[in-house]
């Protein structure tokens, strides 16, 4: 019954704002109904202020810092795909360059619409209440609505004060998006993906354009210790 509900769902998914896997309240219900059936903590374990991870990519290797004294919330949800390896054989699909602005813009990762990895939806950590800010390497949440964030993510290159709390987000609204961390290394290979070609006519409002012809493979995500 769960998996009939999940199918449903799932045809309801939208390609809108920053994130494609941004779910409708079916899809919501089905993938945290699926999580308690897979056992899935609700809470992650307390994290020290600073949480190093490394993404292992078909490019190369990005390293990141994770602010989870700054973005508790938002931090701990990256973390809680990380230790699931839900983030693992997923891919960095999108690559939005930013008009008249060379070598700008931010790559777009994550679970997309795969139900199977979903977690439920994290509170939203506006850059008002964090003091976090997009400046070149941040790591932030995708979404469409603020509440809605689950396991899609991009990396900024180059500051992107807009994407801060009171810009104007692509779902309309002025909360910003959730900033967490910053990349520590490999910033190369996130300007590659950015670089990385796109086909012409592929996804719907603000990803028109921008989706990357051969998707960058992510085929590992890891703490560092």
């Amino acid at each position: 019954m769960i998996r009939q509900l999940l199918s449903t769902a799932l045809g309801l998914l939208a390609l809108a704002g920053c994130s494609d896997s941004a779910p409708d309240r079916a899809t919501t219900v089905a993938a945290n109904a699926q999580n308690k059936a897979d056992g899935a903590p609700k809470a992650a374990e307390p994290l020290p202020d600073r949480v190093r991870v490394r993404l292992t990519t078909s490019e190369g290797e990005i390293e990141l810092a994770l602010d989870a004294r700054r973005a508790p919330v938002t931090a701990a949800n990256f973390v809680a795909y990380v230790d699931r390896q839900r983030f693992d054989g997923t891919f960095f699909y999108r690559a939005a360059r930013t008009r008249g602005a060379q070598g700008r813009g931010f790559i777009q990762g994550g679970i997309r619409r795969d139900y199977r990895r979903m977690l439920d939806p994290i509170r939203h950590e506006p850059t008002s209440e964090t003091g976090l800010r997009h400046v070149d390497g941040t790591i932030s949440m995708a979404r469409t609505t603020p509440g809605s964030a689950m396991g899609d993510f991009f990396i900024t290159v180059g500051a992107m004060p807009s994407l801060d709390a009171g810009g104007r987000s692509e779902a309309g609204d002025n909360e910003g998006y959730a900033a967490f961390g910053r990349v520590t290394g490999g910033m190369d290979v996130v300007r590659r993906i950015l670089a990385e070609p796109t086909v012409p006519n592929a996804g719907r409002g603000a990803m028109r354009g921008q989706m990357i012809a051969e998707p960058v493979r992510i085929a590992s995500v890891r703490r560092v210790h």
